[in-house]
């Protein structure tokens, strides 16, 4: 599945530490793109998705093509600003801001949860009850889908050549991640992805996990 992106000036509300400018340049933007595309393929279609730091909505043009409802959960996106720029676009969404560990939706509501680049930045003691919310709001049989990084010495050199230290801002394994969801939810397949060439390390791992259908 191929990422269906604006152009990059036609984002609004975009926060200084948002990555989105990482999609558009070369060798680094192939590795943010190609994640996204990894976790969206994952995603089965249906009524309601909910992803989890939305940002900037690099991934609503895809979903309006999958779901009827686009939901978004985050802790700072600026709500107004990103729901104008896809409203223009014909594509409605109903956007919060708010925690994984405490979401305003009832049971039982989505189909889909999405999480690209989110649940490395909860501590570990957090992912628990992050996990316990995720199969709250799941429709029984719905599906959670994330994306982690894969920290490792060349991940971390990267970044910081981009002018982020990701030690500031990464505080669970994808270890950690995995083990609270196999806690909540059952596994359907947990993959990961490599740099740009075979030689390059696995760089980033996705989870697909089903809500129990009983």
């Amino acid at each position: 599945m191929k990422l269906e992106l604006l152009p990059y000036r036609s984002y609004r509300g975009v926060k200084h530490d948002d990555p989105l400018r990482f999609y558009f340049v070369p060798v680094i933007g192939t590795l943010y793109r190609q994640r996204v595309e990894l976790c969206l393929a994952e995603c089965k279609g249906g009524a309601r998705v909910l992803e989890v730091g939305f940002g900037s909505g690099v991934t609503f043009l895809n979903l309006n093509n999958m779901y009827k409802e686009i939901h978004g959960l985050d802790l700072d996106a600026s709500i107004a600003d990103v729901h104008q720029v896809f409203r223009a676009k014909g594509i409605e969404t109903s956007l919060l801001n708010g925690s994984v560990t405490d979401m305003p939706y009832p049971d039982n509501y989505f189909d889909t949860i999405l999480l690209i680049s989110i649940l490395e930045h909860l501590k570990p003691n957090e992912l628990n009850q992050a996990f316990s919310e995720i199969h709250r709001v799941l429709k029984p049989g719905g599906q959670a889908v994330y994306g982690v990084p894969i920290e490792r010495k060349f991940m971390v050199f990267m970044f910081y050549l981009l002018g982020f230290n990701i030690r500031q801002h990464h505080f669970s394994s994808e270890i950690d991640v995995l083990d609270a969801a196999n806690r909540f939810l059952k596994k359907v397949k947990v993959f990961q992805m490599r740099g740009l060439l075979p030689i390059f390390p696995k760089i980033y791992e996705i989870g697909h996990f089903l809500k129990s259908d009983k």
